[in-house]
């Protein structure tokens, strides 16, 4: 067991210097870039995997708490003119808020109504930007954020860190009691509430960790891209880290950020591909999806464990 633990600890050292170097090696600012948008992605397919992977209650709206958390840093920066450092807890906080609001009446619904509640509430809170447009700023959104640290390369380092820091703290949390507790859940639902567990609890609990960190993911994807628009609350956005998450592999945390880094950089790969890239890129998808339907990273890195070990 020992050694498997080494094992991870060095591959995870390995990646996470590879993608720290990778800008400073090939001095390239568009690859700092995607790179930055890699790590994002990464947060946000990590969070969804922690509550979702775990207890097999599949959450359509993640895009809520990402667009929460952005626009709660594109309302400080452009309404209020607040140091842009303060929209960092203040996104967690909103987007927890949002899951705590939004949790309670839909993680007691059974079947795919949880799933379908949750892409219900980030569709409102779509149109509500639209609707609300004097605010909000419609469909142009809101512009003018400030960043947070003026240096490209510095700043995809923090955002490296940040991904670093989430997928520590989510897999420590996963590999505790308490995610041991949440893959019962998703085992036996019932068993567990009939030996006394209040699943309710641990489940709310579970979103709300879950949001926070996707708050935290979209505050960074603001102030990178310094503003926020409606779509961060779409539909395909809420898809595309599902997607991510699957061929990461779910329930391993960390397989989910590197699926994530992996289809944003094929994304950007097939760009050349012009109108066939989405052909290409669907493609793909469909061969992973089909013929490893339980992810393409996680499981792949525990048969290499398991033959070295």
């Amino acid at each position: 067991m020992l050694r498997i633990d080494k094992l991870d600890i060095a591959g995870a050292v390995i990646v996470v210097a590879a993608l720290a170097l990778a800008p400073v090696l090939i001095g390239s600012g568009y690859l700092t870039g995607v790179l930055t948008v890699c790590a994002i992605y990464g947060i946000w397919a990590a969070s969804w995997d922690f509550m979702s992977g775990l207890t097999g209650r599949e959450n359509f709206g993640h895009a809520l708490f990402i667009g929460a958390g952005a626009y709660t840093a594109g309302f400080l920066g452009t309404k209020f003119f607040a140091d842009p450092w303060w929209s960092l807890p203040a996104s967690v906080v909103v987007a927890v808020l949002f899951s705590v609001v939004v949790g309670f009446p839909t993680l007691r619904l059974r079947g795919p109504y949880f799933a379908l509640a949750m892409l219900s509430a980030a569709a409102i809170m779509q149109r509500l930007m639209l609707i609300f447009w004097e605010v909000t700023g419609g469909e142009e959104g809101l512009y003018g954020l400030e960043p947070l640290i003026y240096s490209q390369l510095y700043y995809y380092w923090f955002v490296l860190g940040a991904l670093v820091l989430t997928v520590a703290v989510l897999t420590l949390l996963a590999r505790s009691p308490w995610g041991l507790l949440l893959r019962a859940i998703r085992g036996d639902e019932a068993t567990c509430q009939a030996s006394g567990i209040n699943i309710t609890f641990y489940k709310i609990g579970s979103l709300m960790i879950s949001a926070a960190f996707a708050g935290l993911g979209g505050a960074l994807y603001a102030h990178y891209q310094l503003q926020v628009s409606p779509p961060l609350f779409a539909v395909v956005t809420s898809i595309t880290v599902i997607i991510m998450v699957y061929v990461g592999g779910m329930g391993s945390i960390w397989g989910p950020a590197l699926g994530a880094i992996l289809l944003t950089l094929l994304t950007e790969m097939l760009r050349g591909f012009g109108e066939y890239r989405l052909w290409i890129y669907t493609l793909v998808l469909i061969l992973i999806l089909f013929f490893v339907p339980g992810g393409l990273l996680a499981p792949l890195w525990r048969r290499f464990k398991e033959a070295v070990g």
